[in-house]
């Protein structure tokens, strides 16, 4: 599933293939993923509209157009972006595509429909109605620390919550769970002073190091964080220690036993 670092490539495309173009006709062949109106009022608030920029916070993608209104990109559990300008090229799990003047066609792809675009008025009020926490590469270890104080969830629900902070999902939080050596189920009252800073200092790190190499969640390099040791009934490298699996605030879960405390 795409997360920040993923979401970072997808606006990297988008801003190339989108920005300063505008939209002849928005082509919807499968509404289900536009949440917010159908498919027909999406085409409608679209057509001749120009993208202005883009804003990602954690996983969301907000197109801006000319109207000051926005469009959002939340790519689900695989959706992806397509430029293309010839049919045969179109994607075969293609939802909708804009339809640019200058020829080019922008799929918006997704086999599973898990994704999410709504089409905003006002981008500040939707991510307070959902209540989006700041983006992690965003995140200063005081609010980290104050957002976690006096909870008693586990350390992997805390990394998951995208109102403490946006962006981490399943994978990343392994990973920063097995580099600072802290089991997920760690309770974060628990936690010493030493050990948030030392989680904060991994949010920031792994997001940074990721999103400057602007992964495609489809093809990792073999040596991508968790391709390492993230491996049933595998053995760490660093300990020969075992690979664990469980179930983590709802979540399958990785981690080394007898690495990470608890």
């Amino acid at each position: 599933m795409p997360e920040l670092p993923e979401v970072h490539n997808f606006k990297q495309y988008f801003d190339a293939a989108a920005i300063g173009q505008t939209v002849g006709k928005l082509v919807v062949h499968d509404d289900k993923i536009i949440r917010n109106m159908s498919g027909a009022a999406f085409a409608d608030a679209l057509a001749g509209r120009t993208f202005t920029g883009s804003i990602r916070r954690g996983k969301y993608l907000f197109a801006q157009l000319d109207n000051h209104h926005d469009v959002l990109l939340h790519f689900g559990m695989n959706g992806d972006l397509n430029l293309y300008q010839e049919p045969e090229d179109r994607g075969r799990f293609e939802r909708f595509a804009f339809h640019f003047q200058d020829g080019n066609i922008l799929g918006f792809d997704d086999s599973r429909k898990f994704a999410r675009i709504l089409y905003l008025h006002d981008r500040e009020a939707y991510i307070e109605e959902i209540k989006l926490g700041p983006d992690a590469l965003d995140l200063t270890e005081e609010h980290f620390a104050a957002a976690i104080e006096g909870r008693k969830t586990t350390l992997k629900a805390v990394l998951l919550n995208q109102s403490i902070v946006a962006g981490l999902g399943n994978l990343y939080a392994d990973e920063i769970c097995y580099r600072t050596k802290l089991h997920p189920a760690i309770r974060v009252n628990t936690l010493t002073p030493d050990d948030i800073r030392a989680v904060y200092e991994q949010i920031i790190e792994i997001m940074t190091y990721a999103t400057e190499n602007a992964p495609y969640y489809r093809d990792y390099p073999e040596n991508w964080f968790w391709h390492t040791w993230r491996k049933e009934d595998g053995t760490d490298p660093e300990t020969g220690m075992p690979v664990r699996i469980t179930k983590v605030a709802g979540r399958t879960t990785y981690f080394v036993e007898g690495r990470q405390r608890q």
